[in-house]
């Protein structure tokens, strides 16, 4: 009926009719490399809830798929998100130390500063990608781990390249650029960690001089100290500019939710809760089973790779009121954007402040804002949002 790593023509651009055929109809399906697809809201938020029998450790899946000891294979098996308690702890520990509504409130006028900055960089035609979501996030979490400015401009793509990696088909140009990437971000943070070493920064605000510094649970190795780093100026850099690329979009396409939105400036919130439903920027989620369950009448075997597709559980029609449409006042509003449990989003409130911030100060200076022809989808499964948004801006 339905196989990820051959998906209909059109899927691509536009997954969501394909998630409300499975909901419908095949919401737990079986694929025929022996994974499993799942796409109720409910059966996720149970998985992500459930760290003993489904586990986020893709050792025997990533083995084959990059080959065991290769750069992309330590990565993905060292970083937070392919991890488990105690690594998985220890680390998180550590970010979420650093990410307190305090520090958060010393980083805001730092963001809005960026922000004004690129809005009154931008021409009369910029593509809003390039030339504003995803500067974003490249510029607030090198701050964050005090990158110096200059150094920046590898970044993005590095993380394209590696996160690229976790498509369900890849290219042997796409497995070779992902290698590289990681091979190259390797080798500036261990240049960066030693400098740090030598002249540490303030814990207060620098991640990374307090990830050098360890906890009370003691340090981190120095493989999963650089590979989490990667982690960390990959993890919020597409996810953001993919929140941010698809506000402006979706505002454009629903005139009537952009006037309501112009109204009322204080549905800024909801509005960006409603685009991480509506276009979640992270469509699909991966555990691993270790025993064998049974999830809406499929039996899985131990060791079955399961394909949580968050894109699908958002628009569940038994958790969410009219799901196809975008609706900013949408209340509630329990999407899984950020997935759930122990793994939830360590960014997820910077993510937030980051796409308010992006969305309200655009909308003030730019209300009229039209996107112009050569929209470009980003090409990805994974993870969904705009390569090229072209705009005219009045």
């Amino acid at each position: 009926m339905f196989d990820l790593s051959a998906p209909p023509e059109g899927f691509v651009e536009n997954p969501f009719p394909h998630y409300d055929r499975l909901l419908r109809e095949a919401p737990v399906l079986p694929q025929p490399d022996g994974s499993v697809l799942i796409c109720r809201h409910a059966d996720l938020n149970a998985i992500y809830r459930d760290t003993t029998l489904y586990i986020s450790d893709k050792k025997l899946a990533f083995a084959p798929r990059f080959g065991p000891g290769s750069a992309l294979f330590e990565h993905h098996t060292t970083s937070l998100v392919f991890n488990d308690p105690p690594l998985h702890t220890r680390v998180r520990r550590i970010m979420t130390s650093a990410l307190t509504p305090k520090a958060l409130a010393r980083m805001e006028p730092g963001l809005i500063a960026t922000v004004d900055h690129l809005l009154e960089e931008l021409g009369p035609t910029p593509d809003l990608i390039d030339d504003y979501a995803s500067c974003i996030p490249v510029q607030i979490i090198g701050n964050l781990l005090d990158v110096p400015m200059e150094e920046r401009g590898p970044l993005r793509d590095w993380s394209l390249a590696i996160l690229g990696a976790l498509e369900p088909t890849l290219s042997s140009a796409e497995l070779d650029a992902g290698h590289t990437a990681v091979r190259e971000f390797k080798a500036y943070l261990q240049d960066l960690v030693a400098r740090r070493r030598a002249s540490p920064g303030d814990p207060e605000t620098d991640v990374l001089t307090r990830l050098i510094a360890g906890d009370e649970g003691g340090q981190l190795t120095e493989i999963e100290l650089i590979q989490n780093c990667i982690f960390i100026l990959n993890a919020g850099h597409e996810t953001t500019t993919n929140l941010i690329g698809s506000a402006l979009a979706l505002l454009h396409d629903h005139p009537d939710q952009k006037a309501r939105l112009l109204a009322e400036p204080a549905l800024i919130g909801p509005c960006i809760e409603e685009v991480l439903r509506f276009r979640s920027p992270n469509q699909f989620g991966n555990r691993e089973t270790t025993s064998p369950v049974s999830l809406g009448g499929v039996e899985i075997a131990a060791g079955s790779n399961l394909h949580l597709c968050i894109g699908a559980a958002n628009r569940d029609p038994e958790v969410f009121d009219h799901p196809t449409e975008f609706d900013i006042a949408r209340k509630p509003n329990r999407h899984l954007a950020f997935a759930g449990g122990p793994h939830v989003c360590v960014g997820l409130t910077l993510a937030r402040m980051e796409g308010k911030i992006a969305l309200e100060r655009f909308l003030n200076r730019y209300p009229t804002y039209e996107i112009g022809d050569g929209r470009k989808g980003g090409g990805r499964i994974r993870f969904h949002g705009y390569a090229a948004l072209p705009a005219r801006l009045r």
